[in-house]
């Protein structure tokens, strides 16, 4: 089965490594996985104000998360969390109540740091978030990478054979793990 995937990248910086991560995700995905990043950028602050009325960019994010069937979100790691404004994503996109754009949606966590731990930290303050918005979540391999100079091209290209071919087999299991999510939940008891 193919799937169209929605990805999130936790950085506004042009010129951000977790946004070349995402770039080589798309590359190396396999075929039956279609990967478009769903941009978070213009989403104002979240405010329970406007859940009687979303504004345009409020409802086209909640539109975007509508139309994939998982969901991969690729997180710096600020102060040992998650970018505020992709917490801010999340709020609007599991609001206002009863609306939740992420319930039952497959998701996949991953981020990219020049630190040793890379982005364990914000990596597990996410799953917390995805657990609460009831998003099933790949739980394993988990993956967290290491920056160095010239890890991944602007492009999205892998300079590591390693870490390349652990990507490749990272999204390879993320495929199937969206298999397993979608196929349990059309299963009628």
């Amino acid at each position: 089965m193919s799937y169209k995937v929605g990805v999130f990248v936790g950085s506004l910086a042009s010129e951000s490594i977790n946004r070349k991560l995402a770039r080589a995700l798309l590359k190396l995905a396999p075929p039956e996985l279609e990967l478009v990043e769903i941009p978070i950028g213009d989403l104002p602050l979240y405010n329970r104000d406007y859940d009687a009325d979303y504004p345009p960019a409020g409802r086209a994010f909640k539109e975007a998360v509508a139309a994939v069937d998982a969901l991969i979100f690729v997180t710096p790691e600020y102060n040992r969390s998650v970018p505020g404004v992709l917490k801010n994503a999340i709020d609007w996109g599991s609001r206002p109540w009863g609306t939740n754009s992420f319930a039952k949606k497959p998701s996949a966590v991953t981020g990219t740091s020049p630190g040793l731990i890379s982005t364990a930290v914000a990596q597990q303050h996410l799953r917390s978030i995805l657990s609460f918005v009831n998003s099933p979540e790949l739980a394993n391999p988990e993956c967290y990478i290491h920056f160095t100079e010239g890890l991944i091209d602007s492009d999205g290209n892998v300079s590591e054979p390693s870490t390349e071919e652990f990507l490749r087999t990272w999204m390879q299991e993320f495929h199937l793990f969206i298999a397993k999510v979608v196929g349990a939940q059309n299963i009628t008891i």
